[in-house]
Formats: structure tokens, sequence, C-alpha cells
């Protein structure tokens, strides 16, 4: 009896662990897919095209219900979702030419493929904005230790100095200021220093060249004098003009980020080990619930500019490639035929199951390490 007890202890141990994941997952990805969906879906019915079917996930139906000209689903597969369009299939006959996707306009048609991925682009600006206007912690510009021989040593900043501007231009954050002081190596900028006392003095700071690599494992110059943080706490807190214009900002900055990854991927100037897949975000994303609530919605808004910029890549099936056939029926003043769509579709399948095997064995290798 108590070996059994023990066994039904362990079990319950593991499944109640698997369990915890499993669901960090599914609140990470599932609200992404669901806006991703719902922008397919509100632009759609917005210009006046039907939609027959909105499904979380792929695959055999677990639950559904028809509300009026629409079956909403939760299929077996969470890994994605679908919004099905009447007339979505130009192969098919549909009687209700006026709200078939197919009959509809190039500019309907861009607009409804092209809204799942902004929606998620969106959600990230937004949940940044919302991140600002409630308060951001983050590491003050107060320095904790300075370092024998370095520039900061040289002109005098000591323990417990405070960097408040850099150029004239305030600084309240380490990550920011730590930035500047990175990608200006070599070059003389002035800088303002509140000491403990309150007296406020300035001096001209060269940070010394470097040499690091970056996160892509490129070689670059970095630039450096010498200081490290104390690690003192602060809350920032903005209005809500300025909270959506600083999410608006780190929305971006990630797209730039993503998008030169990707780049750097297909010219293979980054090593395949960067490459995350479902086992991979999956375990990222315990990882950072476990760091907290912030770190965890962070990473969400991350994600959701991930999955925005992945789906605008040019591959047939994904959103993307239905832009690229829009496009060349612009140009060309007639649609793609059906025929070298089918084939463009069954090639565009075949990489991303490609491309997922792929990411699915580097998690695998990953965490066998």
């Amino acid at each position: 009896m108590e070996t059994l007890f023990v066994l039904d202890f362990i079990t319950f141990d593991l499944l109640f662990a698997w369990g915890y994941k499993i669901g960090i997952v599914i609140a990470a990805l599932g609200p992404l897919i669901f806006i991703h969906e719902l922008g397919h879906f509100l632009i759609a019915k917005m210009l006046g095209i039907g939609v027959e079917k909105f499904s979380l996930g792929f695959g055999p139906k677990i639950i559904g219900k028809r509300v009026g000209e629409t079956e909403y689903l939760i299929s077996l597969f969470l890994l994605g979702g679908y919004v099905k369009l009447v007339g979505e299939d130009p192969s098919e006959e549909c009687e209700d030419k006026e709200r078939s996707f197919s009959e509809a306009p190039i500019w309907k048609r861009f607009s409804i493929v092209s809204a799942g991925p902004l929606f998620n682009i969106f959600t990230a600006i937004l949940i940044f904005a919302i991140v600002f206007m409630v308060g951001f912690p983050t590491m003050s510009t107060r320095v904790g230790e300075v370092k024998e021989g370095s520039p900061a040593m040289i002109v005098g900043i000591k323990k417990g100095d405070k960097i408040v501007r850099v150029n004239g231009k305030r600084v309240n954050e380490w990550e920011t200021l730590a930035g500047i002081i990175r990608n200006n190596p070599g070059k003389e900028m002035r800088f303002e220093i509140e000491k403990e006392s309150g007296e406020i003095f300035q001096t001209i700071i060269a940070p010394i060249p470097e040499k690091s690599r970056n996160i892509f494992g490129e070689e670059i110059d970095v630039g450096l004098i010498g200081i490290i943080a104390e690690g003192e706490i602060i809350k920032e807190r903005y209005n809500p003009v300025i909270a959506f214009l600083k999410g608006f900002e780190v929305t971006w900055r990630l797209i730039k980020f993503t998008v030169l990854g990707v780049v750097k991927m297909i010219e293979g100037k980054v090593s395949s080990d960067n490459i995350a897949g479902p086992l991979g975000i999956a375990k990222i994303a315990v990882d950072v619930a476990n760091i907290g609530l912030l770190s965890f919605i962070q990473f969400v808004s991350t994600v959701s500019i991930i999955l925005g910029i992945m789906n605008l890549l040019p591959i047939p099936i994904l959103d993307g490639g239905h832009i690229i056939f829009f496009l060349i029926e612009a140009i060309f003043r007639r649609p793609v035929s059906i025929k070298r769509r089918d084939f463009a579709f069954k090639i565009g399948l075949f990489l991303l199951i490609a491309l997922m095997l792929f990411a699915t064995y580097i998690d695998i290798i990953r965490l066998l390490k």
C-alpha cells in the first residue's frame, strides 16, 4: 500500500507539473491565435464578406456552435486556427457572389488577409502601452561600481552617482543608458551626473571600443566606460499618449530585430541553434512565467509580434503568400490560375511542415543537452 501511495503521489505530481506547463503555453499562445483570426473575421464582416467558420485549432472538431451563418469551433490541434470565408476557394461554385471572398475587389481581399498579422502587431503595441501606463519596473542609472582605470573613474564618477543625461537627453533607465554607451564606441559624449549630495556636474567621456558579439553571433565594436549598475529598481509610469508612443517604439524595434533575424538566417549568418519550435517556445513560456507576470506579459507581446511578422512572409499558404498573389493579380490584371495557386500552396505546406519538423528536432536536441 505504501508503494502504491508513493507511486500515486509521483503520478499526481507529474500530471500537475505537465498540466501547469500546458496551461502556461495555452495562456501564452491561445489569445494570440484568437486575436489573429479575429482580425480576419472582423474585417471580413466589416467589408461584407461572409464567414462560414471561425476555428481555434486545426483538425477534428472538439466543440462547436453555429451562430447565424458562422460556426464557431475549437479543434483538436491548438497550434493555429483559421477563418473560412464564403467563396474562399475559387474552384468551388459560390451562389452568393456579393459576399464571396474570391469575387471581392483586390483591396478588400488584401485588407482581410493582412488584418490578422496587423492585429497581432497592434496587440503588442497595446500591451506594451498598458505596461508603461501601469508602471515598468527597471533599474535606475545609479552607479554601483566603477572599474579601476576606466574612463568613468578618470572623469570622477563614483559609486552612488546617478547619470541623468547624455548629450542633453534625459535617461532614467539603465538599459537605455547602456544602449547609448554601447552604440557609440570612441565617440565623445557629454554626461550629466548627479552626486549623492544632489550636486550636478558635467563631463565628456568617449566610450572605449571593445570587440564583442551581438545576438546573431557577429563580431562588433561596442563602447564601454567601466561602470556597473547598482541595481536600484524604479517604476516608470507614463500618461496614455506617451505610453502608446513608447509601446509603438518598442514594437517597431522588435519588428526590425525579427525581420533582421529572418534575413540573416536566410543568408546563413545565424546558426540554426537560434530557431525555436513548439517545444522551445513552450519551455521559454514556462521559464518566463516562473519569473513573474510582467515578464510573461512582455514575452506574450514579443511572440505576438513574431507571429504577425512570420505570417507576412511570402510563403504560399501563409497570409504573406496570399498577399503576393494579390499583388501579381493587380500587376497583370488577372488572378493567378487555380492550378498554379494549388501547386504553390502544396509547396508552401511542405516548407512549413519541414520547418516545423526541423525546429522540433532542434528543440529536442537542445532539451537533451
